[in-house]
């Protein structure tokens, strides 16, 4: 009887504090008058400093559109991806709308309320490189990627992206020197300086890509695109208010045009969809 009646509490006050909880992000959001997105400073053309220093980008203008649906002002913050990748926020960030991939990994600390873009993974190398063509290729090569992204997980065979269980990844490499870099720009850095001398290649995605094959001939991409990666709203876990929030305004904002528009502002495509 004891048991049953500790047991009969013990479900009371997880009940009641799963109710104390449910909403709690909306509330807050409402309550100070500002949504808190946190994103990189430095991920073009999703997001980025502009001549005036101030950020710009894909992401910065799905993260306003969200906002004023909310009803309120937009607060962007950009600790390194690490941090944000690692979750636990504890209410110092509200959202991330900042090109985060679902991953089975990620679940385990974020919900994921909707995907709000796709772009596929690709292989980026030096002009002048022959040796690579392909993730076949990559065995024993140093490639750079944005430490803690699921770049870095798919070099590690170890990525899972969410919903995506029964389709998994095909992993046509040996082991592959990972190199991990604050952000992108970095690791482009390096792979420019000539074949093999820091890098041998560099995994991003296709749009992050294309600016820098357009703009600078020492780059090239190297085979097909590796898999397809959809980017979603990230929250921290555990609260259906918030996330059913999120999916109707994101899903609004794909109705009306709104995401079609920034995407083809700041890509010149629509990956929306």
């Amino acid at each position: 009887m004891r048991t049953a009646l500790l047991s009969a509490l013990g479900l009371t006050l997880a009940l009641a504090a799963t109710s104390a909880s449910a909403g709690a992000t909306l509330d807050r959001i409402k309550a100070k008058g500002e949504l808190v997105n946190v994103l990189m400073e430095s991920y073009p053309p999703f997001s980025q400093l502009n001549a005036q220093n101030q950020l710009e980008g894909f992401d910065v203008d799905v993260a306003k559109a969200v906002a004023d649906k909310l009803g309120v002002r937009l607060r962007l913050e950009t600790p390194s991806w690490d941090v944000i990748a690692a979750g636990r926020w504890s209410g110092r960030y509200d959202v991330c709308i900042c090109s985060m991939t679902p991953s089975q990994a990620r679940a385990q600390v974020f919900d994921f309320p909707v995907n709000y873009y796709a772009s596929p993974a690709v292989i980026v190398v030096n002009a002048g490189d022959d040796r690579i063509h392909g993730a076949k290729d990559l065995s024993g090569k140093k490639v750079g990627v944005t430490s803690a992204s699921s770049y870095e997980g798919y070099l590690n065979k170890d990525l899972t992206i969410e919903g995506q269980e029964d389709k998994p990844l095909s992993y046509p490499f040996d082991q592959v020197q990972v190199v991990p870099f604050p952000d992108d720009n970095v690791a482009f850095q390096d792979l420019g300086l000539g074949a093999g001398k820091r890098l041998d290649a560099v995994l991003t995605n296709l749009v992050t890509a294309q600016p820098r094959l357009a703009q600078d001939a020492k780059f090239k991409l190297a085979g097909a695109p590796l898999y397809a990666e959809p980017n979603a709203v990230a929250i921290e876990k555990g609260d259906a208010e918030f996330a059913a929030k999120l999916r109707e305004i994101i899903e609004g904002l794909r109705q009306d045009g709104t995401l079609k528009r920034i995407s083809d502002k700041w890509i010149g495509a629509d990956i929306s969809q």
